[in-house]
């Protein structure tokens, strides 16, 4: 797929996935089909662990392309896929093999707030806002992704007021990773993201699984599940590799996976 709205560059083992479709990055149907292809092809890619999603210009994702919805409100065909395709561009992050950091470099409005949530680390700059805004223009959505985030109480200010919460609230209450001035909010995604790159990728793929699946287990079959990646963990080459590297006081040397 040629990609005019998302561009992905390689830096070493990080993929930086950048949303670029001015002047406020709305999710049209290209968009969102143009984010699955990028996300899927990266899910792919053997050399690529881990993955930077972040927006070019001043606003992460204003959401939903309201401009080029249909004005008519009757229920079609087209309505079923839409809604399957918003759902995907989500999954599609989340379900990803490879640890992915959000960059939000501005606002993250109703659909761009949902792709931020989907990440597995959020890093936002000082001028950053997440926010629902659906409630103002007759519309709704995202209260499930913000729910697995935002607390109880916040949670339902931002759905049922439209309220933007700023980045240093954000992280003033432990919902996101760090909050920092913009000219350093890229370079400090690298770090991280380089940092976690060191890592086996057969153990980042599993912990990802792990991740994924214990969220919505109880307490006793999410840590047998756990248990379980453990064990097939100890059978990889990489797990041999580490205590290998531990023990030898050295770097390990990973082999790549898809």
């Amino acid at each position: 797929m040629e990609n005019k709205l998302i561009k992905t560059t390689i830096d070493g083992r990080v993929a930086v996935v950048t949303m670029d479709a001015p002047p406020v990055n709305a999710q049209s149907t290209a968009f969102m089909e143009e984010l699955i292809a990028a996300f899927d092809e990266l899910n792919a890619a053997a050399g690529v662990r881990v993955i930077v999603l972040t927006g070019a210009g001043k606003i992460f994702s204003a959401g939903a392309d309201i401009k080029a919805r249909s004005s008519s409100r009757e229920i079609t065909a087209d309505t079923y896929r839409h809604l399957r395709r918003a759902r995907e561009v989500g999954f599609s992050i989340m379900e990803s093999n490879k640890p992915v950091i959000a960059a939000v470099n501005g606002p993250a409005l109703g659909a761009g707030m949902g792709l931020a949530v989907c990440c597995d680390i959020i890093l936002a700059s000082e001028n950053a806002v997440l926010g629902l805004p659906e409630i103002d223009v007759g519309l709704m959505g995202g209260v499930r992704h913000t729910m697995r985030l935002i607390p109880h109480s916040l949670a339902r200010k931002i759905v049922l007021s439209g309220y933007r919460v700023p980045a240093a609230e954000l992280y003033r209450r432990g919902i996101i990773e760090d909050c920092v001035p913009l000219d350093q909010l890229m370079p400090t995604a690298m770090k991280l993201a380089r940092e976690i790159a060191k890592k086996s990728p057969m153990a980042l793929k599993l912990a990802k699984r792990a991740i994924n699946t214990v969220e919505t287990m109880g307490l006793k079959d999410g840590y047998r599940f756990e248990q379980n990646l453990t064990v097939e963990m100890t059978q990889h080459e990489d797990s041999k590799e580490a205590m290998r590297a531990f023990m030898e006081k050295r770097e390990p040397v990973f082999k790549d996976v898809v």
